[in-house]
């Protein structure tokens, strides 16, 4: 926090404070590769269709989830560049980068409402 101890801060800046980590925080323990997929996944009126990251987030392994990147590039479901960036992220940062581990039916679920 700087100059200041943590309670000082939360005297002098309480929104702030608050803000940044009070009651009420979210975390965000997931990245979208492309704004299209990061718009796509926010848009609530879409429809229900899977992206790539929708696939990887059902994988259990990080083999299962190259597996699906190279069936969607395969497909031509995803261009080469978009399999590029998600095969590095997958090296890079690891499995849980997509986002937590959902069970099947998760999404149908979600879609459902």
């Amino acid at each position: 926090m700087g100059d200041y101890s943590e309670e000082e801060f939360r005297k002098k800046y309480p929104n702030l404070a608050r803000e940044l980590g009070g009651k009420g925080s979210i975390r965000i323990n997931s990245v979208r590769s492309t704004v299209d997929e990061g718009e796509r996944a926010a848009c609530s009126d879409h429809g229900y269709q899977p992206t790539a990251v929708d696939f990887i987030r059902r994988c259990s392994t990080e083999e299962q989830a190259l597996e699906i990147i190279n069936y969607l590039e395969g497909r031509k479901e995803i261009d080469e560049d978009h399999a590029k960036r998600l095969r590095r992220q997958l090296v890079e940062r690891g499995l849980n980068s997509f986002g937590s581990h959902k069970e099947p039916g998760y999404y149908d679920r979600v879609a459902k409402g």
